[in-house]
C-alpha cells in the first residue's frame, strides 16, 4: 500500500469541453480513519457523463479545490468499526482518489456471483445498467415487440439499453453513434438491427431510413437534433425516456431542439426524465434479471478499461470525446490480469 494518497481536484470551471488543465492530482498524507469509519483502498473507478454537469457552477456540483466524487469499488484495509471488516470489497461514492475514508452508511456490500467480474458492478450491474433497466421497465414500460431508438447507443447506458431491450423482447432496435465503426459494432456485437453515425447527415433523415415504419420508444442520452427527429418518428402513444443531454454538456450556447410540439398532443406522446438515484430499490431486481444472463453468456459486458489511477482524467476526457465503447472504467494496476 502506498504511504501517500492521491486525489483529483477540479481547479477551474470549464466553458465548453474541459481539458487536463481543469484538474490537479493532489498528494496528501496517508489518511487515518477516525473511530466509527474505515479506510478503503480503491481498485476500480467509474467516470460518467454526469460528472461533466457537476463541473459547472450548479447546485450540488463539484467544489473547486476539493476531492471529486464518483462511484468506486475498493477493499477495506483498516477499520475502526465492527460494522466494516478488513478485506471486504465495497462500493461507495468517494471515487477520484486512491484511498477513501468511509462510514458504514456510505458503502454498499456487493453480492458475489459466480463468473461475474467486479467491473460489472460499475457497468451492467451498477448505475449504468440500473439506468438502462429503469428507463425500459419503469419509464418506457416497454412491451414485447415494440420498436426502439437509442441515441449514444455505443456508450455505457446505450449499450446496456440495447442488450436489455433485446432480452425483454423488443422488436426493431435502432441506435445512433459517433462513428461508422461504432455503428458497425452495435449491429455486429450488441444486437441492434440498424445503427447510424449521426455525423453522416440530418438526424431526421438518418432515423427515417433506419426505422422507416416509425418507433414506439426513444431512449435519449443526447438531446439536440436527435430528440427532435425521434419525436417526429414516434407512433401514437410513443414514449421518450430522457436520460441525458450530452450533446449540450460541452456547448453551453447550444440552442434547444426544435420540434413540432403539436405531435405531443396529436400522437398522445409521453416524455419523462428521471434520476437513477430515485430508483435504488430496483437494484436487487436488476441483479435477478441480469445475473443469470451474464452467467449463461447471453448478456455480455460492454466495457472500456483504462489501467492506472493516474489516467483517470484522461479516461474522463476520452469519454467526453466519444473515445470509449460501452462503459468506461479505470482500474488500479494491481487489478490488471497477468498474461503468461
Amino acid at each position: 500500500m502506498n504511504a501517500t494518497a492521491l486525489t483529483v481536484h477540479q481547479t477551474a470551471r470549464p466553458h465548453g469541453f474541459p481539458t487536463a488543465e481543469h484538474f490537479a492530482f493532489v498528494e496528501s498524507a496517508f489518511p487515518e480513519p477516525p473511530a466509527g469509519s474505515a479506510l478503503v483502498e480503491n481498485l476500480y473507478w467509474s467516470v460518467d457523463p454526469y460528472h461533466r454537469e457537476m463541473m459547472d457552477d450548479v447546485p450540488d456540483g463539484f467544489a473547486l479545490g476539493a476531492p471529486l466524487e464518483g462511484r468506486a469499488i475498493g477493499r477495506i484495509t483498516a477499520s475502526r468499526t465492527p460494522l466494516l471488516a478488513e478485506g471486504e470489497i465495497v462500493f461507495h461514492r468517494r471515487g477520484w482518489r486512491t484511498h477513501a475514508v468511509v462510514a458504514p452508511e456510505e458503502i454498499r456490500r456487493l453480492p458475489r456471483f459466480d463468473g461475474v467480474p467486479l467491473t460489472a458492478y460499475l457497468s451492467i450491474l451498477g448505475g449504468t445498467g440500473l439506468t438502462a433497466y429503469v428507463g425500459l421497465t419503469r419509464i418506457a414500460r416497454l412491451q414485447e415487440g415494440e420498436d426502439l431508438f437509442v441515441s449514444a447507443a455505443a456508450g455505457g447506458v446505450g449499450a446496456a439499453t440495447g442488450r436489455f431491450a433485446r432480452l425483454l423482447g423488443a422488436g426493431r432496435l435502432v441506435g445512433s453513434a459517433g462513428s461508422a465503426a461504432k455503428a458497425d459494432h452495435l449491429t455486429r456485437e450488441v444486437g441492434y438491427d440498424a445503427a447510424f453515425d449521426y455525423h453522416e447527415g440530418p438526424a431526421a433523415e438518418l432515423l427515417r431510413e433506419a426505422a422507416p415504419d416509425g418507433i414506439d420508444v426513444f431512449v435519449d442520452n443526447v438531446g439536440g437534433p436527435q430528440l427532435a427527429a425521434a419525436i417526429g418518428e414516434l407512433r401514437e402513444f410513443g414514449r421518450v425516456v430522457r436520460i441525458g443531454t450530452i450533446s449540450q454538456y460541452n456547448d453551453p450556447d447550444a440552442s434547444p431542439p426544435g420540434f413540432n410540439y403539436a405531435d405531443i398532443v396529436e400522437k398522445s406522446l409521453r416524455m419523462e426524465g428521471f434520476l437513477v438515484s430515485n430508483y435504488r430499490d430496483v437494484q436487487d431486481e436488476l441483479y435477478d434479471f441480469a445475473v443469470p444472463h451474464l452467467q449463461s453468456g447471453r448478456l455480455a459486458l460492454d466495457e472500456t478499461l483504462v489501467d492506472g489511477f493516474e489516467h483517470i482524467v484522461d479516461a474522463f476526457l476520452m469519454m467526453l470525446h466519444g473515445g470509449n465503447t460501452g462503459k468506461i472504467i479505470v482500474r488500479d494496476r494491481t487489478q490488471v490480469p497477468h498474461v503468461r
